[in-house]
């Protein structure tokens, strides 16, 4: 569990090395093993024999924390609170007082593995890009528990502490160096222990700020209220007003910035605890850590066929979406060539990929070096011969089945038999487009959403004659550039269009309703969702908004009944001329710098006549309509898992993040109340919440 070593210049090495275990992860079994260490630590510093400690770690990992499956079954805040108190002194124990401790940090330390770190007087971490360090709670819905909060206040101040903490961003050792949270990298093994030990040898100072007598902070009082009120404020800016996490992080800043660092401990403690019991977290717990493992570790992934390894990608299309696909790939370390009509075109979409890079070194994700490393991997060409050597190829062209086919009929006579090409298309059947295809059990959808190099999903979707090993290597590539995949039915609106509309066409039923826009809009945002359904129609554009329910009323046939979304989306189209952002009015008008307001003529034509209104059950039918319908999905083998269900509903469209997505979401209303609910719904408003048997079936 830890192995135990010293030299003959009496520094002590602490090996982690779970047993039976790929990685070191914190869990009580871990805590108990340090309280002899701890113990015998002591008697050696008492009796002069020890000048330093040494914390690395025998796996692949340094160490990860926490233990997940018993945070997300953990109910009594008693048992919590001694755990989590536990921890804390532990990490207390290591930093005062006696000998110095350096983490010698060769793999991912994250969560309380971090904090770990973070206890110890000097931090040396592996330089390899692959390493991650920091604390994630946060995306999680918890917050550090052993102590991390109050230590990074201390290190960083309140602002920076904030934004580190509030973002759960984790960093590789270079940028984690520039962000101030280690002290230094080595290139090697032997020079990350070797450095370790050379710093110990100058017998550092083992004081920690929160530790001296003289315990002030470098700003008074009234600058760190100041600036704690700017945070709060740009929390309810950013709608984190549904995330307890966040709020629970500045509090405790807010509380604890004049107190003594024990005091302000036992502060961080009891939010831990409050939100470890909360039905945010385990919502939370469920979707973005159970889920996605599970996704990730390729259970979805058709089995039997060997890894895929993408090393060149081609992009046809050097426009917003093509020119974002070639920046994940770039940023991952794929060979990119983009393409368009000419060569000034592509041109034009690889200064895009240098805007989209230079955010990265804004945000001092990517070092310069590492800016110029990446765009030197696009290639942009005019040519299609020069997808010759290509792993894969992705067409990011318009909508048009003419152009998609005719480009990807161009692509496919330059690449070999095992090249693949991927079709990123909103609407347009995937196994239509395969029908101009050589070898079509080669072709597959692969379906980006914008900014394709910030959005972390991508669905896969399976044409009629796509191969498994084809969607078994598309997989591979999605986890290569560091997506999260999703395997979808080659059907109308695939799986995200498909549900995320139903958001948009109750935001309008309640415009013909007789509700105000504007409560229409604000309701949707205080539900949770990124922003309200008239302006979700108008970016989408409402003739593709209505164009999925013509396909809907095609698939269903005589079983369709038509929604009453669609008078008014004809109206719209057809009278009024206004289509959305595409010609720049429909719900909203639009001014200069990307302004926009609800169109005011609207109550001409939508006369405002509901004054009293149940606010609940509305926000309800925002979040009714789209867990029905995922499930409605699912019972029809549009998607076929409920962890690839929620995540995307999440990722791909806004769903609320705290409700841990579609499915999740009937858990946290509660099953019986939610198919009870469902029932009143379809009473009162029609076919449209009928409930599939799947969800009543679900455990």
């Amino acid at each position: 569990m830890i192995r135990y070593k010293k030299d003959r210049d009496n520094i002590a090495t602490l090996i982690l090395d779970m047993e039976d275990e790929p990685f070191n992860v914190i869990n009580h079994e871990i805590v108990d093993a340090f309280v002899p260490v701890i113990q015998y630590l002591k008697k050696e510093r008492s009796r002069d024999a020890l000048k330093g400690v040494i914390i690395t770690s025998a796996k692949r990992n340094f160490l990860e924390g926490g233990n997940w499956e018993y945070l997300y079954r953990a109910n009594d805040p008693r048992e919590v609170l001694t755990f989590t108190n536990k921890l804390k002194q532990i990490f207390r124990d290591i930093e005062y007082p006696g000998a110095p401790v350096a983490a010698a940090i060769n793999g991912n330390a994250l969560g309380s593995g971090f904090e770990l770190a973070l206890a110890c007087h000097y931090r040396i971490a592996l330089d390899q890009p692959k390493i991650r360090l920091g604390l994630p709670e946060v995306s999680l819905g918890l917050i550090p528990g052993g102590g991390g909060v109050i230590r990074l206040m201390w290190l960083l101040g309140v602002e920076k502490a904030f934004h580190l903490l509030a973002q759960g961003r984790t960093y590789e050792p270079k940028e984690a160096l520039r962000a101030g949270i280690i002290d230094d990298v080595a290139h090697s093994h032997k020079e990350l222990i070797e450095k370790a030990r050379q710093w110990l040898l100058k017998s550092p100072s083992t004081a920690k700020p929160w530790d001296t007598k003289n315990k002030t902070s470098n700003k008074s009082s009234q600058q760190i209220l100041e600036i704690i009120r700017r945070l709060n404020i740009e929390l309810v800016k950013e709608k984190q007003i549904l995330f307890p996490a966040p709020h629970a992080i500045l509090n405790i800043l807010a509380e604890s910035f004049r107190l003594d660092f024990d005091t302000a401990l036992s502060i961080e403690s009891r939010y831990y605890t409050e939100l470890v019991c909360s039905t945010t977290a385990k919502n939370m717990i469920r979707t973005f850590w159970f889920d996605r493992q599970a996704i990730e570790s390729g259970e979805i992934r058709p089995k039997g066929f060997g890894k895929f390894r993408p090393k060149k990608v081609g992009v046809i299309g050097a426009g917003l979406m093509g020119s974002g696909i070639a920046t994940s790939c770039a940023v991952n370390g794929l060979e990119v060539v983009l393409k368009d009509v000419s060569r000034i075109i592509a041109a034009q979409g690889k200064r895009m990929v240098e805007r989209n890079v230079q955010e990265l070194l804004d945000r001092n994700e990517i070092s310069v070096e590492e800016k110029k490393s990446i765009i030197n991997r696009i290639q942009t060409t005019e040519n299609t011969k020069d997808f010759e050597d290509c792993d894969l190829v992705i067409e990011a062209v318009f909508e048009n089945i003419a152009v998609k086919q005719k480009v990807t009929q161009e692509a496919e006579q330059y690449l070999d038999e095992y090249a693949f090409i991927g079709s990123n298309t909103l609407s347009v059947p995937i196994s239509q487009l395969a029908e101009a295809a050589n070898r079509p059990e080669n072709y597959v959808g692969l379906h980006f959403f914008h900014p394709a190099q910030q959005v972390p999903l991508i669905e896969i979707v399976k044409g009629r004659k796509t191969s498994k090993e084809t969607i078994a290597r598309a997989y591979d590539f999605a986890r290569a550039i560091g997506k999260i995949p999703i395997i979808v039915k080659d059907t109308w609106g695939f799986y995200v269009s498909r549900v995320q509309n139903t958001f948009i066409l109750e935001s309008i039923t309640m415009l013909l309703e007789g509700y105000a826009p504007a409560l229409i809009e604000n309701l949707g945002l205080q539900v949770g969702m990124p922003k309200g359904g008239l302006a979700f129609a108008d970016d989408l554009g409402l003739p593709l908004v209505l164009r999925y329910e013509q396909l809907a009323a095609a698939h269903y046939g005589n079983k369709y009944i038509q929604h009453p979304a669609v008078t008014v989306l004809n109206q719209l189209i057809e009278e009024l001329n206004r289509k959305g952002r595409i010609n720049n009015q429909g719900f909203y008008e639009y001014y200069e710098n990307d302004e926009r307001k609800l169109w005011q003529e609207l109550k001409d034509y939508f006369p405002v006549i509901k004054q009293q209104y149940d606010r609940t059950e509305l926000m309800e039918r925002f979040l009714f309509a789209q867990v029905i319908e995922a499930g409605w999905c699912l019972q029809e083998g549009v998607i076929q898992t409920t962890a690839e269900a929620n995540l995307a509903s999440v990722y791909g469209w806004g769903f609320p993040a705290h409700k841990g997505g579609v499915i999740q979401f009937i858990w946290d209303y509660g099953k019986a109340q939610f198919l009870e609910r469902c029932q009143f719904f379809e009473k009162k408003y029609g076919q449209r919440f009928q409930i599939p048997s799947f969800l009543t079936k679900i455990e």
